[in-house]
């Protein structure tokens, strides 16, 4: 039986744990070929055995623009094009106005907002008619929220970056949207708190969810399949929430 992403190259930066990590897995099992690139090697070996399929990893900080280069080499000498681009690492810290450090400006704006830029430019000579590019937004890009000023600020800038970008890409075929996750159970979110008091910090969110409850890996790369493939073919330039509702309240 045809999966839904046979024969289809994708690239997706974060992906040895949590969402990336999910994606890849999602898109391994519908028939991508995966490359996955991350800061840190051991977490890339570690996701590279339990995605299965074909699947390489390169380790890459993606606000090194030579590390993107590096990266994109790769994917040229072994399969010669890109069909899918997941811009989906990220950093943010949490800092009320006030405390907020030059240093914790320069890393939220240098991994998400240039990282994600020139993740998706470095690729553009790979990409052919019919791709697609999946940023990695959230719902703060909409929302305020104490302490999450700079983070919030640099998901504002995703989603503007994918509305000028589609009229930038105007003819060449390539869609441009952006999936915004609400709060997902990934080891980022549940590393804010100690082991004990997980599940408490996970049901505090629940009151501000319709759906009452977190999200799981899986269900943003359920949604981020559908993005890639051809089943989203006449979808451009949104910005899909995937929040239990979160966003629209």
């Amino acid at each position: 039986m045809t999966k839904t992403l046979d024969g289809k190259v994708a690239v997706i930066t974060g992906g040895s744990s949590g969402i990336g990590l999910g994606i890849a897995k999602r898109f391994a099992s519908e028939g991508a070929s995966v490359v996955i690139a991350g800061r840190r090697q051991t977490e890339l070996d570690v996701a590279v055995a339990s995605i299965g399929g074909e699947v390489s990893a390169v380790r890459v900080d993606i606000s090194k623009l030579a590390d993107l280069d590096a990266l994109y080499e790769f994917v040229r000498s072994r399969y010669g094009r890109v069909d899918i681009v997941v811009a989906n690492a990220g950093s943010g810290t949490y800092a009320p106005l006030g405390e907020i450090s030059e240093e914790q400006f320069d890393q939220a704006f240098g991994i998400n907002v240039k990282g994600t830029l020139f993740t998706v430019q470095k690729a553009l000579p790979l990409l052919s008619p019919g791709s697609a590019v999946i940023l990695t937004g959230s719902g703060m890009s909409i929302k305020g929220m104490a302490s999450l000023s700079v983070y919030g600020a640099t998901k504002a800038a995703i989603r503007n970056l994918a509305r000028s970008w589609i009229l930038d890409l105007k003819g060449k075929g390539i869609r441009v949207n952006v999936l915004s996750p609400g709060p997902i159970r990934t080891p980022a979110l549940v590393g804010m708190v100690p082991p004990e008091q997980e599940q408490a910090f996970l049901d505090s969110f629940a009151p501000n969810i319709p759906l009452g409850r977190v999200g799981e890996p899986d269900e943003i790369a359920k949604a981020a399949v559908f993005l890639a493939s051809d089943a989203s073919s006449f979808v451009n330039g949104v910005e899909l929430f995937v929040d239990g509702g979160m966003a629209q309240i």
